[in-house]
Order: C-alpha cells, then sequence, then structure tokens
C-alpha cells in the first residue's frame, strides 16, 4: 500500500500545532488564576485587603530602606531573579524592576495586586504581580533573591520551618535573602493597627541561615506611623548568602 508521505507530515505538523496551541492555552489559564497553576483561595485573610482600597497608597510609593541596602549588596550586573514576598501594593517590587531585576511578586490581597499593576504600568516596568496566600503557596522554581519586609509575621509558627526550608531550597548557590520580621517585646505595646500577626521570638529568623554566610543580622527599635497613629516597632533584619559547598562564588554567585 503506498503511502502519501506529504499527507502524513501535514499530519504531523497539523498535530504539533494544535498542541502547542492547546499548551498556550493551558498556560494562559493558569496565569490568569494564580501563578504556574497555583489557584489562590478567595477569602480574604487580611485587614489589607480592605486598607489597600483607598485611592492613595497606604504605604506610600518611596522604596523602604532595605531596598536600597539590597542593592548595594546585590546590584544586578546581570539579570537577577528576585521574588518578593507579600509585596503589599508594589512600591518594592517596582523599584527592584526599575533598577534592572526581573522581579515576581505575590501577595494576599486583591485589591494590593491591582494598585500594584498600576503602579509598574506608571513606571513602565514589568513585574510578575500575582496574588498568593504565603501559607499554602511554595516554590517550585529557582530564585537569586528572595525579599520580604514586614510581612513574616503572618507565617503560622507551626509553618515557619516548612516555608523557610522551601525559600532555601529554591535559592540559587550565590544568592541572598533580605528579611526583616517583627519581634516580641515587653517593653513595646501592641501597635493600634495590629493585623493578629505572630511576631517572632529575638533571634528567631536568624537560627534558620545557620549553614549560610551571614552577612548582616541586626534588631532595631523604631518608630512607625502606619495608620497614622505613632507607635514603636522592633525588627530583626537579616541579609544571609547562600554560598557554594565549595565556598566559592562560581555557579550562579554574584
Amino acid at each position: 500500500m503506498a503511502v502519501n508521505k506529504n499527507c502524513m507530515l501535514f499530519q504531523h505538523t497539523d498535530w504539533s500545532r494544535m498542541e502547542l496551541r492547546l499548551a498556550e492555552n493551558i498556560a494562559r489559564f493558569r496565569k490568569s488564576r494564580g501563578y504556574m497553576g497555583y489557584i489562590p483561595k478567595k477569602k480574604a485573610v487580611t485587614p489589607y485587603e480592605e486598607r489597600y482600597k483607598i485611592e492613595e497608597y497606604y504605604w506610600g510609593t518611596m522604596p523602604g530602606e532595605m531596598c536600597l541596602e539590597l542593592l548595594r549588596r546585590c546590584y544586578p550586573t546581570r539579570p537577577l531573579r528576585l521574588l518578593e514576598v507579600g509585596c503589599g501594593e508594589g512600591k518594592d517590587a517596582v523599584f527592584f524592576a526599575r533598577n534592572g531585576y526581573q522581579v515576581t511578586a505575590f501577595d494576599v490581597t486583591e485589591s494590593g495586586i491591582e494598585k500594584a499593576k498600576r503602579l509598574a504600568d506608571i513606571h513602565q516596568v514589568e513585574v510578575n504581580f500575582f496574588r498568593a496566600d504565603l501559607h499554602d503557596y511554595r516554590l517550585d522554581e529557582e530564585f537569586d533573591v528572595i525579599y520580604s519586609s514586614g510581612v513574616f509575621h503572618h507565617i503560622l509558627r507551626k509553618l515557619r520551618r516548612e516555608i523557610l526550608e522551601n525559600y532555601i531550597a529554591h535559592t540559587a548557590p550565590g544568592g541572598m535573602h533580605a528579611i526583616n520580621v517583627f519581634v516580641e517585646k515587653p517593653f513595646i505595646p501592641v501597635p493600634p493597627d495590629s493585623d493578629g500577626g505572630e511576631n517572632w521570638v529575638s533571634g528567631e529568623l536568624f537560627t534558620y541561615y545557620r549553614d549560610w554566610l551571614l552577612e548582616e543580622c541586626r534588631e532595631t527599635v523604631f518608630d512607625c506611623r502606619s495608620g497614622r497613629i505613632g507607635h514603636k516597632h522592633c525588627m530583626d533584619t537579616v541579609f544571609a548568602r547562600k554560598l557554594p559547598e565549595n565556598g566559592g562564588k562560581e555557579n550562579g554567585g554574584f
């Protein structure tokens, strides 16, 4: 029986195109529902869902001091993949994108993500913003930098080790974590705009990085006017680098 090779080639090409279109449609659907197939819960789990609905930016649009410090430590002389955990209204994520990082950022609030996307549009930068709850979202790809400010007190104590180990496992050799957490102090009262998180114990954050190079770890007490009411916080901050096992800076170090 004669076989029409041109017909077979056409069928193979046609099926390949159909498979490609199907893959693209699946990827588009996943991205519309979350990131890489992750589907976030709809329930609002933080009072910031309502706070971010005001017209102005609740935290302003200027980057935090940690951003400038991280920029000095990890200047992107090559494209660095940066993840911000709990990006709020996007001011820090947009700052990083404006300075050359490849930024992915998530937050649990829909209102925060919407404003973050608007801020990125204003500054004409590309940031992969998506909504996720850090309690059930886990990384499945590698990043060079993981950054988070004023968020980790939302992590339930029973989940802290699991979540930090996931972030550590998905950090490239030579990569850095820049993270701060609120810590409990008997001489500091509960802030008037407290969101019900669980503060960490002094020094607790640093223990998760015992196998990393601690470039800096510090504890500070500072004044804050979030919610337009003056109060104080105590915060632990770490800049930790994941060195390769041989101690060098090859294999992605910077």
